[in-house]
């Protein structure tokens, strides 16, 4: 991918959506709830604060987030990816994993 965020936003490749719900029902395209949880693909520099310093972000390449369900602008890469941008604020947490 060749997009370079800038300030506090990033790019995240949402997950894909469930086919199969827990109790083994297919659902079909139209009733698939919008993914709520991606990876982050690139970030920003940072957000610049008052004083004309650079405060760098918490999030780095490589994080699987979670954000708010209506969060971020949704683009489409050349390749024909699906990304969002958003800032860093509309991500609500990091899913550590172990």
């Amino acid at each position: 991918m060749n997009i370079k965020p800038l300030a506090d936003r990033v790019i995240v490749r949402p997950l894909e959506a469930e086919e199969v719900t827990k109790g083994g029902i297919v659902l079909p395209d139209t009733a698939k709830e919008k993914p709520q949880e991606g990876q982050v693909v690139a970030v920003g520099e940072g957000r610049r604060l008052e004083n004309g310093t650079i405060q760098p972000l918490t999030l780095k390449v490589g994080d699987h987030v979670l954000y708010g369900k209506y969060s971020g602008t949704e683009i489409s890469t050349k390749d024909g990816e699906e990304v969002l941008i958003m800032k860093e604020d509309d991500v609500l947490a990091i899913i550590k994993t172990k």
